[in-house]
């Protein structure tokens, strides 16, 4: 079976991936390094434009799974990061808060794709 190149699932993956973006400027921010700021800016723009684009082509019923998946993405993220502050407590010494948040998106949106693969799997 040939899957949709665009669907709910991949647009909260892609919204994840901006909220990775974001959360990852303040660390090059503190750093000064422009050029990566600059690079992480033009590629959020395009992530965005690219969300919009599938959310536009999403049927009316793909469109109303796209909210739970959001709380879904939502709930990974305060896991990545509770996961990361317990990480970063028991194993590291402390890190600056820009690399923490960084560290805790990831992880984040890992755990919500890895989510969706897992749901995926069960339905079929």
């Amino acid at each position: 079976m040939k899957r949709a190149p665009f669907s709910a699932e991949r647009i909260s993956v892609a919204v994840g991936l901006c909220v990775l973006m974001l959360a990852a400027l303040p660390r090059y921010v503190a750093g000064g390094h422009e050029t990566r700021q600059t690079l992480i800016g033009i590629t959020l723009a395009v992530v965005a434009s690219v969300v919009l684009l599938q959310w536009r082509l999403l049927g009316v019923e793909a469109r109303q799974r796209i909210p739970p998946l959001l709380k879904r993405l939502a709930l990974m993220m305060v896991v990545g990061l509770v996961a990361m502050g317990l990480w970063h407590a028991l194993f590291t010494t402390w890190i600056s808060w820009q690399v923490f948040i960084s560290h805790a998106a990831t992880l984040g949106l890992i755990l919500h794709a890895l989510s969706l693969g897992w749901t995926d799997k069960r339905q079929e």
